[in-house]
This record gives structure tokens, C-alpha cells and sequence, in this order.
């Protein structure tokens, strides 16, 4: 273990034992606790530099310091060691996959006789310490769920004879008391997608939390604001059937989101490192590659620190906060707007829906589903049709109709 550096205050009660109370080695270490080694050391040294008793209680713990050990640098076991490149190796930490050991790797290999791995960490976190303070996020039970896609993507062979691949975008999801995680493959980061795994993930959870942090993915959030996030209409569609908020990370602030960021390398590292050898032929096969991965993080895996799973701690702090899922999962819908033509309909598509006679020219809110189509007009729905199959047809309620048009024309269907 590295030799530790006793505090300027004890040294500075040593020094006064020894020149103002006149106590002998012996009894400074028995009523300090100090072996007399480390006791005589100190007055060798204090000699040595030609400092006199009393320093002065102007003289700071830090100035003290410097006066007894100004010529030391790191020590370990008291001996100099190679001093590597702290700014250099706090940027290369910030490259996709790099990690302390990997410099270590590298840094013993350029200095066979420095700092062992564990002395390296320890003064590398001392010198990081001194950069910029951060405030440590204090995450509530039930109240965060963080979502994210991770960077990489997984191929997936979609023709087995050409053995054409396609990439498989990863969703993370990880509640921010726990770190509970839930991943899964979608072909892209598109809206429908990044909805349906949201349902997901929610049910994979058993609750919902009270907040929703996304990363700002222009699919879902149109303008990022602590205080009145504008977000994609279906996507806040979506947050109110599961009765909860979305407060999106602010743009250039990777702190907000510290917790998915590091479920996501965790991931990348456990997931996608330990599948890099495996060949998927669809999407679903990769899913449930993915569900047993998480299996093992989550329910066998210890936290290192705290010595119990994800799941466990879900359990006692996230599951008794959540609130619980709706009835019935959100049916996927996008809104748009279309103006109505002379004629009274909505062009979808190039499928065309009626709307009251006296709307023509109006501006009509459209809510989109796979069977229905609903119109609004200043948040009142209008009218509701069936989806349409056919490219080119019409459909027309009579009663949006004026009096002189009820005989249908050819071609057109009455609903």
C-alpha cells in the first residue's frame, strides 16, 4: 500500500511536545499514536531545513507542508516514481472505450519500475479531484428513468446468402436510484420505435416513474428547456397516457445524464463486447440475446460498492415509488397538420378523409394510428374515420355533407 502522509496537524502537535513541552520520543508516540520512526523523521527534517520552533500560527497547514516536504513528489513506500502525463491521460479517458487499466497497460510498459495499478488510480482520482467541482446527483426512489441509444450499433445478417448485414440501434433505459436497466434492438431511432420501446420498458419496470429524461433525440424533443421543454406532440402524447413528465438533459451537459451515460458504456462493454463473436439473422434473436444479458446484470451481478443487485435495490428503493402502468399500453399515433380542400377532406396519404362542409380551407390537426384516423380543429375532434388501405380512395361521413351534395359522386364511398 502507498506510504500515506501524516496531517499537518499532527505534525504540528509533534513539533509542539517536542520543543515546547520537551517530551521524548517514547511519550510523543504514546500520547500521539505515531511510531517513533515516523516521529523522528519529522524532527530530523524539521531540523534539516534549518526551521525554528515556533513556526507561527500564521504559518498554514498548506505552508508547512511545503516548508518540511518541498523537494518530495509522489511517493510510494518512499521511493520516486516515473510521474506520467495527468492532463494526458484525463483526455484519453474521454476516447470511446478507454479505460484506466488500458493506460496503465500502456504506462508500465514505458516505466517497468512505476506506480503499481492500484497507486496509479489513486493518484490519478487525486489530480482529477482538483479539476472543476461537480455536485454529486442524489437520485429518489421511483422518481427518473434516464433513455438514451448507445453510440455502436449491432449487426444484424438480414440475407443469409450474401450475408448483407444491417445495424440494430441499442435502446437503454436505467432508473436512476437502482440503475435498474432495461436494453432492447429496434431497427432505427425513429419515433415509432423509440415510443414502443418506451412501453417497454415501462412494463419490463412493473411501474412508472415521475419523470422521463431523454437525451434530446430530435425525434422526440423539439426544443430542450429546463423549465418548458417543447416536446414531438406524440411523443408528449405518450407521456400523458402514462401519467408522468418528461424533462429532457440540456444540450452540451453530459452531467445531467451521467447515469444513462454509464449504463449505456456498461452495455456497450457487457452486452456488446461479449456478443461480438455471435452472428444474429434477425432482430428477435439478437432481443433475446439482450434479455438474457440483462438477466445477469441485473439479478446476479453485485454493485460493486454496495455488495447487493440492481434487482435488490429496485425492490427496496424504486418498485415502492413507481406508479402503476395504465390498463391498457399506448397505442402508437402521429399528429400532423393538413388543411381541408374545397372539397371537405384531408389528404393523408393520398388517402382522403371528410371533415364538416363548413371546415374547408381550415387548418385540421390529424392523429394517426394503424386503424384509425381522428381530425381536430383547435382541440375538438371533428371527425374519426377507419384507416384507409388503399392508396387514392375516399371516405365521407353524410353528415359533413352540405344539403346539395348528398347524392355521392362516382367513385366515392359514404361512411
Amino acid at each position: 500500500m502507498p506510504a500515506e502522509r501524516m496531517s499537518m496537524r499532527r505534525a504540528r502537535e509533534i513539533l509542539r511536545l517536542k520543543f515546547e513541552v520537551g517530551l521524548a520520543v517514547r511519550e510523543i508516540e504514546r500520547r500521539t499514536g505515531v511510531p517513533r520512526r515516523t516521529v523522528r523523521s519529522l524532527l530530523d527534517r524539521f531540523k534539516e531545513r534549518g526551521l525554528t520552533w515556533p513556526v507561527g500560527e500564521a504559518v498554514s497547514e498548506d505552508e508547512l507542508e511545503a516548508l518540511l516536504f518541498k523537494e518530495a513528489g509522489p511517493r510510494v513506500g518512499g521511493r520516486r516514481r516515473p510521474e506520467p502525463d495527468w492532463g494526458e491521460v484525463h483526455r484519453e479517458l474521454k476516447s470511446k472505450h478507454v479505460t484506466l487499466q488500458i493506460l496503465w497497460d500502456e504506462y508500465i510498459e514505458r516505466h517497468p519500475d512505476g506506480y503499481r495499478y492500484s497507486r496509479f488510480c489513486e493518484v490519478y482520482g487525486k489530480w482529477e479531484a482538483q479539476l472543476s467541482l461537480t455536485m454529486r446527483q442524489t437520485h429518489r426512489g421511483g422518481e427518473k428513468l434516464f433513455v438514451d441509444y448507445a453510440g455502436d450499433l449491432v449487426p444484424v445478417i438480414v440475407d443469409r446468402l450474401t450475408g448483407e448485414t444491417r445495424g440494430a440501434h441499442i435502446f437503454v433505459a436505467v432508473l436512476g436510484a437502482s440503475s435498474l436497466t432495461y436494453a432492447e434492438a429496434t431497427w432505427t431511432e425513429g419515433l415509432a420505435d423509440w415510443i414502443g420501446a418506451h412501453a417497454r420498458a415501462f412494463r419490463y419496470i412493473g411501474g412508472v416513474p415521475k419523470l422521463v429524461v431523454p437525451d434530446n433525440p430530435k425525434v422526440a424533443v423539439i426544443k430542450a428547456c429546463f423549465y418548458e421543454p417543447m416536446v414531438n406532440r406524440t411523443y408528449g402524447d405518450m407521456i400523458a397516457h402514462y401519467d408522468t413528465a418528461v424533462l429532457p438533459a440540456r444540450p452540451r451537459k453530459p452531467r445531467d445524464k451521467a447515469k444513462v451515460e454509464t449504463a449505456v458504456l456498461i452495455m456497450e462493454r457487457y452486452l456488446l463486447g461479449r456478443l461480438r463473436k455471435q452472428r444474429f439473422y434477425s432482430l428477435a434473436e439478437l432481443n433475446v440475446a439482450i434479455a438474457g444479458a440483462l438477466v445477469r446484470l441485473n439479478d446476479e451481478l453485485k454493485v460493486r460498492r454496495l455488495k447487493v443487485t440492481r434487482r435488490s435495490l429496485f425492490e427496496s428503493l424504486d418498485r415502492p415509488h413507481l406508479s402503476p402502468l395504465p390498463a391498457e399500453d399506448y397505442v402508437y399515433a402521429e399528429w400532423g397538420t393538413r388543411r381541408a380542400g374545397l372539397d371537405y377532406h384531408v389528404d393523408i396519404d393520398g388517402r382522403f378523409y371528410s371533415v364538416p362542409f363548413h371546415l374547408a380551407r381550415e387548418t385540421i390537426e390529424t392523429r394517426v394510428t394503424a386503424n384509425t384516423v381522428e381530425l381536430f380543429v383547435r382541440g375538438t375532434r371533428v371527425a374519426a374515420h377507419a384507416r384507409l388501405a388503399t392508396c387514392g380512395k375516399h371516405t365521407t361521413v353524410p353528415e359533413h355533407m352540405p344539403s346539395a351534395h348528398h347524392q355521392p359522386a362516382p367513385g366515392r364511398s359514404l361512411a
